[in-house]
């Protein structure tokens, strides 16, 4: 009977894996970490040594309060300076209280000491680079953002952290990018527990807008519980209730939307290893060309690599659960004047 199963399977897949194909663009459109049509004219110029445009697109999202946008657009800028600076440094030593400048300065001094052995004692060192850049814009959350980032770093309590966070949400109640580190830092690889992950996750997207982001926190909490592992048992159910709560706010966007495109495929690996199969393949149709390098980069040295052999993967797992002859609607198998 067991050989019997194994030859049907094989049969589904070999049958079905072509066609599942449609809607899926092909492995050389799938870009990792493609920029916006905002920040790519960014960091053309940023590559040719000027910091112009990439001053005027943060200084547009801060004059219009856009923090989302501006704390994305930060720390891609700031990812590219780490190999590639010159542009910064100009810009720096041109505008040295630009507090445009001075949030992309801080962004990269966090990430360039994070995997440091020393990582605790040299981020201590960059905590006056954070100040200036909160000081540049009080309304700012962003800095403060970073300064979560750069607390969870250097061992920084739960009491100031608190202090820290309630700076970040009373300048916006409903930022991602500092509902996330405060998720880092309850999580179980750092100061917290799944459990203590999962309860903050569920209770800031209840409380999220519509729409936001923030909604699919508990996708997140869902993703550190399947790859950190520990003692705590987290239910199948909500985990469950976690992906299905995040396939709700990627269906808010339109498909091959790069705007959420990080969570896509953060829900999308979740999916994958909760084995929903069809779920994984109609995110990865949604996802588009837009591979991000989070989560991929977590369980690979080769993100791009990773996502597309996934993706090869899910179809194939999708495939061998369709059926070889689909019953018609009449109750019967199709016909050929079916329709």
């Amino acid at each position: 009977m067991a050989l019997l199963r194994a030859f049907i399977r094989t049969a589904r897949m070999v049958k079905n894996t072509s066609r599942l194909a449609a809607g899926l663009p092909a492995d050389d459109e799938v870009l990792l970490d493609a920029p916006d049509e905002r920040l790519a004219p960014a960091l053309v110029a940023a590559a040719r040594g000027e910091y112009d445009i990439a001053a005027k697109l943060l200084a547009a999202t801060r004059e219009a309060a856009e923090w989302e946008n501006r704390d994305r657009y930060a720390r891609r800028l700031a990812v590219f300076a780490r190999t590639r600076d010159e542009w910064l440094q100009t810009w720096q030593s041109e505008s040295p209280h630009d507090p445009d400048a001075l949030l992309v300065k801080a962004e990269l001094a966090v990430r360039r000491w994070w995997e440091s052995p020393a990582r605790a004692e040299l981020l201590r060192e960059v905590g006056p680079l954070i100040g200036a850049a909160a000081e540049g814009d009080p309304r700012d959350p962003v800095p403060w953002r970073i300064a979560l980032d750069h607390a969870r770093g250097t061992n920084a309590g739960h009491t100031e952290f608190e202090k820290l966070w309630t700076e970040a949400v009373r300048r916006s109640p409903h930022h991602y990018g500092c509902h996330v580190a405060a998720l880092k830092y309850l999580s179980a690889a750092w100061y917290g527990s799944h459990r203590e992950c999962f309860d903050f996750a569920e209770r800031a997207a209840q409380d999220a807008l519509p729409g936001s982001l923030v909604q699919a926190l508990p996708v997140r909490a869902a993703f550190a519980y399947l790859t950190e592992g520990g003692r705590a048992v987290i239910s199948r159910e909500r985990l469950d209730e976690a992906a299905d709560l995040a396939i709700a706010v990627s269906a808010a966007y339109a498909p091959a939307d790069p705007w959420p495109a990080e969570v896509r495929n953060l829900l999308t690996y979740v999916l994958i290893r909760l084995e929903r199969w069809q779920d994984a393949l109609d995110q990865l149709r949604l996802i588009g060309p837009y591979a991000t390098s989070f989560p991929w980069d977590r369980v690979s040295d080769d993100p791009l690599g990773q996502f597309l052999e996934l993706r090869d993967g899910v179809r194939l797992e999708v495939a061998s659960i369709i059926p070889l002859h689909p019953r018609s609607e009449h109750g019967g198998r199709a016909r050929s004047g079916d329709h």
